[in-house]
């Protein structure tokens, strides 16, 4: 029996995208369109239905009756589609492929991701650590942890936690300047990476707002994890994330001389496109994450 006629592909696609944002520009941030094409398509879609699917107002878009009950159900057949999709692309290839920023990779997923393996043997993980931006289709990749405010277009962004900064040193170090007793004893030792802004922020909180921090070389680390290196040889006091470093305060390797921490809005985010969201290996890590970051907090 012949199948009755369909709306073409991309007009269903910005259609359910407009409606689920609300706003053409945010469906083209999604579907790499500019707001024009999406426009377009939905004009498009428009035409063959027979009448207008979002009432255009001043300030953004709303749908109408008729385009309410359409969304509804282009959402539940594409989701349909993405599950079908993402259940056959776990069956051909049972590789996670996964993008982490160096210290989220050395200092939490590695000490971890053994676990995950007796749990689901059936799943492989790939992991490249990496600070760059991903093209995730393009790179192969299906997930990225990464750091930042999590508004990346087109992308689910699942926060993980907020970024937090202390100050971290050797005790040898700490001892050689007769003890780290309030904040400003930090300015006798060499401030690692101390054109940072978490410097500027921490000292703020800390009672130092005004304070002209001292002269430090324009040092670049690239991540925590050869910063917290470079302080527990006694190269300098580095601004750390003190979640991340916790087996080393626990040694005695680093000390962290004050309880305050400071943020500046940041977070460790997992990310990936918003047509993977079905996928069955992504929801198993997502989920098998979520305990981790659970027990990791608690402990």
């Amino acid at each position: 029996m012949p199948r009755p006629s369909l709306p073409p592909l991309p007009a269903v696609r910005a259609f359910e995208a407009a409606a689920r944002h609300g706003s053409f520009t945010a469906a083209g941030n999604e579907l790499n369109l500019t707001q024009a094409a999406v426009s377009y398509q939905i004009k498009v879609l428009e035409e063959r239905v027979g009448q207008p699917l979002f009432h255009r107002k001043a300030r953004g878009v709303e749908l109408t009756k008729v385009g309410r009950a359409l969304a509804r159900e282009f959402t539940l057949a594409l989701d349909q589609i993405a599950d079908s999709y993402a259940h056959a692309r776990g069956i051909a290839d049972g590789t996670l492929a996964i993008s982490v920023i160096p210290t989220m990779a050395t200092n939490f997923l590695a000490e971890r991701l053994g676990r995950f393996h007796i749990a689901h043997p059936t799943i492989a993980v790939r992991l490249e650590v990496s600070e760059t931006v991903v093209d995730f289709r393009a790179d192969g990749f299906d997930l990225a942890i990464r750091s930042g405010k999590g508004d990346w277009p087109g992308l689910v962004s699942h926060k993980l936690f907020d970024i937090e900064f202390t100050p971290l040193l050797s005790p040898d170090l700490a001892q050689s300047v007769g003890g780290i007793n309030e904040p400003k004893d930090l300015f006798k030792v060499q401030m690692l990476a101390g054109f940072d802004p978490w410097w500027e922020r921490w000292c703020a909180a800390a009672g130092l707002d005004g304070t002209k921090l001292p002269e430090t070389p324009k040092q670049a680390f690239g991540s925590q994890v050869v910063e917290a290196t470079a302080a527990k040889v006694g190269q300098g006091v580095a601004m750390l994330t003190p979640a991340f470093f916790r087996n080393e305060i626990l040694s005695g390797q680093l000390i962290q001389p004050f309880d305050l921490t400071c943020s500046d809005g940041s977070a460790y985010w997992l990310t990936y496109p918003y047509d993977y969201r079905n996928a069955p290996r992504i929801k198993t890590f997502k989920k098998w994450l979520d305990a981790e970051l659970d027990a990791f907090r608690a402990g």
